[in-house]
């Protein structure tokens, strides 16, 4: 369970030292019941498949994830996207393993103001569409905004507590909070500037966040994809919650002009 469903005394910017975030207060969810989950996963020098960031498969054979999460891939590196997961030490039958050949980051992405924080990745073949992988389907025309008060839930495979990893898929349901409090002094501060292409969710008594390791996995509200998890400060902070990059017009425009 978001470079799955939020690190330090300073605002962290999901950069690649930095692999994603956390869900924090959740509880784990019924398997395979978020067929669209994607473990990213890079193979390490000792021939192990270590995930980094989470994302979702929105065609067969491209996933959406965050800007932040671009690996460097040097000579014997590999990227994968692994489907049908629910353990991530368990390999199950119906999991699908798909190599990563391209990784399309917008190219207006800043990882100081972490604007445009948003990836399509593109796998190797398609991905077998079945009762354990399936698509997310992206908002018609985009998001305008979403009302402050919203309940929405994260999910991904990150961290539960400061120093553990979730072997399982978590979720945690968290709360949007409108964009002039979280810019406001004692929230971020402009700093960075949560802009009208992202949104803040989190929970107001800090019960609740997502962080590390699951960057790039989608926030879903009123049952609808609605952002990408990109950065936060600390791990369930009250007055510092998560922000997402907001899937608006303009990047559902990008979305459909990349993959064509």
């Amino acid at each position: 369970m978001m470079y799955n469903l939020l690190v330090l005394s300073i605002v962290i910017f999901l950069a690649p030292a930095y692999p994603g975030a956390e869900i924090i207060g959740g509880h784990e969810v019924k398997p395979h019941s978020r067929p669209y989950m994607a473990s990213l996963q890079q193979l390490s020098r000792n021939s192990k498949y270590v995930p980094y960031c989470g994302g979702a498969l929105i065609r067969p054979n491209w996933v959406l994830t965050a800007a932040h999460c671009k690996k460097r891939i040097g000579p014997g590196q590999v990227l994968q996207a692994v489907l049908g997961d629910h353990s991530l030490s368990k390999h199950e039958t119906i999991q699908q393993r798909l190599r990563i050949i391209r990784q399309i980051p917008n190219k207006n992405y800043s990882n100081r103001t972490m604007k445009d924080d948003i990836m399509l990745l593109q796998l190797e073949t398609d991905a077998k569409i079945n009762q354990y992988v399936n698509v997310l389907n992206l908002p018609k025309g985009g998001i305008t905004d979403i009302k402050s008060g919203t309940r929405c839930t994260v999910a991904g495979w990150g961290k539960t507590k400061i120093n553990d990893y979730s072997d399982t898929l978590q979720e945690v349901e968290v709360e949007v909070i409108d964009r002039r409090t979280c810019n406001s002094r004692y929230y971020y501060n402009q700093h960075p500037e949560i802009t009208q292409d992202m949104i803040c969710v989190g929970d107001s008594k800090g019960r609740g966040d997502s962080c590390q390791g699951d960057s790039g996995g989608p926030l879903i509200c009123d049952k609808m994809y609605t952002g990408i998890v990109s950065f936060g400060k600390g791990c369930a902070i009250a007055k510092k919650p998560g922000v997402y990059t907001l899937l608006t017009k303009k990047y559902i425009d990008w979305i459909r002009d990349t993959i064509g």
